[in-house]
């Protein structure tokens, strides 16, 4: 076994160096951007909770992205309507997005501004808190999803990833939230051996015990996203990939997709890629003119997650 492992970690780092040329001296796969349906924004890494293998690290601690500011949401938004770049979807993340302080500004913002919106949290207490201020959101209508992690339908495996007392919080939330009238989706993880028509059968239940109003066979409503271990050896993507495995660069989430973040010190800029905050090679520019380019698929989440797994975070 050991020996296993040495050779998938010796082949790793032989790949994902060159932007152009893979390992074996193949072309890389490369996806251009076709048109920006979808600009998330990342209000901060801070999160109220320190998930064991959460995408991009977020914690009570890690500030590694500073708290957005209204006025950075703004300026990107004027960029779309000067550009006319015809982006419908604005989304957000963190971290836990209900912690900013000035969040709900932005989604009245963005509402305000007559596009659709769609935040990832996990409907725990930040959220709670301000509860009376996001019902009156529902004023917009029927453009704002609020989709809710659970990492599986059952607590024990929930908390393995999201620690101790963290299901019961998310229950209340997202039951709430159903309740209300909200456009609620769901948003768990594959890391379990069963099937994904066993998980799927365990959400079933599970949204039917809290009146929570989705279809667990509606793959945009319930996503189920893949690993992300960066010690697991995965294959480059080349172009000759888009041909064999019969998909198409369209596909892709940079595709169709940037994310802006703001990092510790330093003026808000575009990423290409809402999992590759932190990596220099996926940062585009400070402006969406500059981030407009084609993406090099040169990091392991590229193959395992956007490419192999079939992940979108922008779809729904």
């Amino acid at each position: 076994m050991s020996g296993t492992i040495e050779r998938q970690s010796r082949g790793m780092a032989e790949k994902f160096r060159d932007p152009a040329i893979t390992a074996a001296g193949e072309r890389r796969a490369t996806v251009a951007l076709g048109a920006l349906d979808t600009l998330w924004f990342n209000t901060g890494t801070l999160c109220n909770l320190t998930c064991r293998n959460c995408y991009i690290e977020s914690s009570p601690r890690n500030d590694r992205l500073a708290y957005l500011h209204l006025a950075d949401v703004e300026k990107y938004l004027d960029e779309i309507t000067r550009e006319k770049l015809g982006t419908r979807t604005i989304g957000f993340t963190g971290g836990e997005p209900f912690m900013n302080p000035q969040f709900l500004d932005m989604l009245d913002l963005v509402l305000g501004r007559g596009l659709r919106a769609m935040v990832l949290t996990n409907a725990m207490r930040p959220m709670r808190r301000v509860r009376e201020k996001l019902r009156r959101l529902l004023r917009f209508g029927p453009v704002l999803t609020i989709r809710v992690s659970v990492d599986h339908y059952s607590p024990a495996v929930h908390e393995q990833e999201r620690g101790a007392r963290s299901w019961a919080p998310t229950m209340d939330g997202l039951a709430w939230l159903a309740a209300e009238g909200f456009d609620v989706h769901v948003a768990g993880r594959r890391f379990s051996d069963e099937s994904e028509a066993a998980i799927r059968q365990g959400f079933r239940k599970l949204f039917a015990s809290l009146n929570v109003p989705i279809d667990a066979d509606d793959t945009e409503r319930l996503m189920l996203f893949p690993e992300m271990d960066v010690s697991v050896d995965v294959p480059e993507i080349t172009e000759a990939c888009w041909g064999i495995l019969h998909k198409s660069p369209a596909e892709m989430m940079c595709a169709s997709s940037r994310m802006v973040v703001r990092r510790r010190d330093a003026e808000p800029s575009v990423v290409a890629c809402t999992l590759l905050p932190y990596e220099p090679a996926f940062d585009l520019g400070s402006t969406l003119r500059d981030a407009a380019g084609s993406v090099a698929l040169n990091h392991p989440h590229c193959s395992k997650f956007c490419v192999l797994g079939g992940a979108a975070c922008s779809r729904g």
